[in-house]
């Protein structure tokens, strides 16, 4: 067992090794705070895959007695991960991947257990800070550790890793992970105004909003030049604790274990010379057809036939020969498609390297859904609904480091099925990609709302053709799909995904990368915001880290193309027709709070029978007289709007206050209020006098409940009657 301590950031980590779980491979016992997790690292050396990807699967696991909680609902047991789980294992995933060299094959899994969780912790950046440790340090030759911070903006300045309490002030969220100088995973989204009530978690993927007539607000968006002081802020924490950790663990590294086995490789470089030599020039036609699916189908045809030549000219060597051409022309697709990029400015359906596909909008194609939004970029394409309900439709969720439950009023759930790419597959269960792209969507639409936690919007993106960044589609496609809607919003937001090309110094950033450039490039670089600037960010990296000049230069480009889908946008929402037969209407309006029990009745009679008669759903808050009255029909909204004013104004009202009191009345009343500037006083007839302060005291320092204190019964003089106020005095 070792066991190491340091404080980063005045916070203490600790650090014990090898103690719990020792038939891991790796494993800690991090403890920061009253927060305590234990990460393991499992490899199985004896099997590997033989497909080309990384086979590392992370799990973030959070038990309910970590915080002295029962699991919510029926079963009292942990069981399906939650939202909040699958994203932090998302994080940690993304940002661990990297490290690991393009040949590794052995399965490995990483698992972190929340264990003691408090009110203030940032689980994301502990559960990465775990399990980077329990990596760096275990059997598989891995020799960096990663770590990330979260930079947050209150009150206009930048603060790294601030409190959850503090993050409920900030108008940024950006998590970054890296190791040294090298960043290697972004995710970033910004609040809206001052007037967006925060989520009692602001690191939950859940906003709460409100409306204020009185106080509109813009959506927050951060642009390019502040965004890279943040991310160099970032890089400067990273690199200052990557040096303390290796350090500091070096002498906890275990021993490498064996891993003597390596996938079957079919690599061949006589079939890469033959393509070479024959067929490069029909290559590049294959590489430049439009359509994806029409692409791959030419591709596997031109395999069999340089197969087919190949063992005609060599046929004693005919081994595995299907795998070997297919592998030789991986690697040629792979060089060509690079190489026009670098070389000629040229990308495979022949854009230029700044050219955004050809888009196409249309709004309200589905004539019973509240809303809904068709966006087509090149080969993707995105079918995005909107629905829209009361406070009774949203989902209710509770998180480890909340108090209680809360509830999501806004929802963006995005679907990925098979047939999307061309596959035979039945469509199965919410994957953790199609949750991740819901929620990048989510994060980049949240601050352009304008609402109410009594209003519950949901977003569908049904993904029906996919070819590149399927999730930007569902950000545009969902921004047109509230504006069809009715929801007010203050700006359009889009997003466009950017790939990179990176080759010695030489590289090229792409704008709007399709399915080919993703899969051979070097980066997936997901950008979205308003003409403002950025709402939301996400960056994956392949290389081993992120020079900052390509960063700048591409959040640059990335600008340009968004501004151009923003202007198409912008055209296509100036011809929305609202779906007016279906879509639902509200009326928010206010009576005399005395007025409610009227509009409810002798045992909820007359609610219930204004309900039946108009089909609406009614809010009646008894403190401030506030009426919410919500419904599919607005003619039967609205005419129920005029009923329940009529009863609020039916009753006879009051006599005017100079028909009940005169100037020089005198009083005896029962203090009721004290405020700072006077005493409300009871007076006959059921209304009040203000005694202004300066009635009783000439002294400004003095405090009013230095004479007076509720309950106090005095005796006061009419002084004036301005309107429907009584104005007091003190009568000795």
């Amino acid at each position: 067992m070792r066991e190491i301590t340091f404080s980063f950031l005045e916070k203490e980590e600790n650090y014990i090794f090898d103690k719990f779980a020792k038939q891991a491979n790796g494993s800690v016992y991090y403890k920061s705070g009253d927060n305590v997790l234990l990460a393991t690292v499992a490899v199985d050396c004896d099997s590997i895959v033989e497909e080309d990807f990384l086979p590392l699967t992370v799990q973030y696991i959070e038990k309910a007695y970590a915080a002295g909680k029962f699991p919510g609902g029926y079963i009292k047991r942990e069981a399906k991960p939650g939202d909040f789980e699958t994203l932090t294992a998302r994080i940690v995933d993304r940002s661990l991947r990297p490290l690991f060299p393009k040949n590794y094959c052995y399965p490995t899994q990483i698992t972190i257990i929340a264990l003691s969780v408090d009110g203030e912790a940032d689980l994301q950046i502990l559960a990465l800070n775990a399990a980077s440790a329990a990596l760096y340090t275990s059997e598989i030759p891995l020799n960096l550790p990663v770590n990330g911070v979260r930079i947050g903006k209150i009150g206009g300045e930048l603060v790294v890793n601030p409190s959850l309490s503090n993050m409920e002030q900030s108008t940024l969220d950006l998590f970054v992970s890296g190791v040294n100088d090298d960043v290697l995973m972004i995710e970033m989204r910004t609040f809206g105004g001052v007037d967006v009530e925060r989520p009692s978690n602001p690191l939950s993927f859940v906003t709460t909003l409100i409306d204020d007539e009185k106080a509109k607000f813009s959506a927050n968006a951060m642009d390019e030049a502040e965004l890279m002081r943040a991310l160099e802020l970032a890089k400067t924490q990273i690199a200052k604790k990557s040096k303390i950790m290796q350090e500091l663990f070096a002498p906890c590294i275990k021993a490498p274990v064996a891993l003597t086995q390596e996938r079957k490789s079919y690599h061949c470089q006589r079939i890469q010379d033959f393509i070479a030599q024959n067929y490069l020039g029909q290559l590049r036609e294959v590489i430049t057809f439009l359509s994806k699916t029409e692409r791959g189908s030419k591709l596997k045809s031109f395999a069999k036939a340089i197969a087919q030549d190949f063992a005609i000219q060599f046929p004693q060597d005919v081994e595995s020969l299907d795998e070997r051409v297919w592998d030789s022309l991986e690697v040629w697709k792979r060089k060509m498609i690079r190489q026009m990029i670098l070389e000629e400015g040229k990308r495979a359906d022949g854009r230029g390297l700044k050219e955004v596909r050809p888009i196409s909008i249309e709004t309200n194609i589905l004539p019973k859904a509240h809303s809904s939004a068709l966006f087509t970029r090149g080969q993707t394409q995105a079918l995005v609904v909107c629905t829209l309900g009361g406070d009774m439709d949203a989902q209710g969720y509770e998180l480890l480091t909340d108090k209680g439950g809360a509830k999501e009023h806004f929802m963006v759930h995005y679907n990925f099925p098979p047939f999307s790419v061309g596959e035979a597959n039945p469509i199965g269960a919410t994957g953790r990609r199609e949750l991740g792209h819901g929620n990048l969507a989510k994060r980049a639409l949240e601050c352009s709302i304008v609402g109410s936690d009594s209003k519950t919007i949901r977003l569908v993106s049904e993904i029906l053709e996919s070819n590149g960044s399927s999730s930007m589609a569902t950000v545009c496609g969902g921004s047109l799909a509230l504006a069809a809607a009715d929801v007010e919003c203050t700006d359009l937001i889009a997003g466009v995904a950017m790939g990179l090309v990176c080759e010695g110094n030489k590289y090229a950033i792409l704008t709007d990368i399709m399915g080919l450039e993703d899969h051979d490039g070097d980066m997936d670089f997901k950008v979205a915001g308003s003409k403002n600037g950025i709402t939301a960010l996400q960056m994956d990296i392949k290389l081993g880290g992120l020079n900052t000049e390509i960063l700048h230069n591409a959040l640059l480009q990335a600008k340009e193309a968004r501004l151009h889908i923003l202007g198409l946008m912008e055209e296509a929402k100036s011809k929305i027709v609202l779906n007016t037969a279906v879509l639902p209407s509200s009326q928010i309006f206010a009576i005399h709070p005395s007025k409610i029990v009227e509009v409810i009745g002798q045992a909820g009679k007359t609610i219930k029978e204004i309900i039946e008669k108009f089909e609406v759903a009614i809010d009646l808050n008894r403190d401030n007289g506030e009426v919410k009255v919500s419904g599919g029909n607005k003619e039967k909204v609205d005419a129920a709007k005029a009923y329940i004013i009529g009863i609020a104004n039916n009753k006879e009202d009051k006599p005017s206050i100079a028909e009940l009191y005169k100037i020089g009345d005198v009083y005896e009343g029962k203090v009721k209020k004290i405020l700072d500037f006077g005493a409300f006083v009871e007076l006959p007839h059921n209304y009040d006098g203000l005694l202004h302060i300066s009635k009783i005291t000439n002294n400004r320092a003095e405090s009013i409940s230095d004479y007076l204190k509720e309950g106090d019964i005095v005796r006061v003089e009419v002084l004036s009657l301005n309107k429907n106020k009584v104005e007091l005095g003190l009568k000795k």
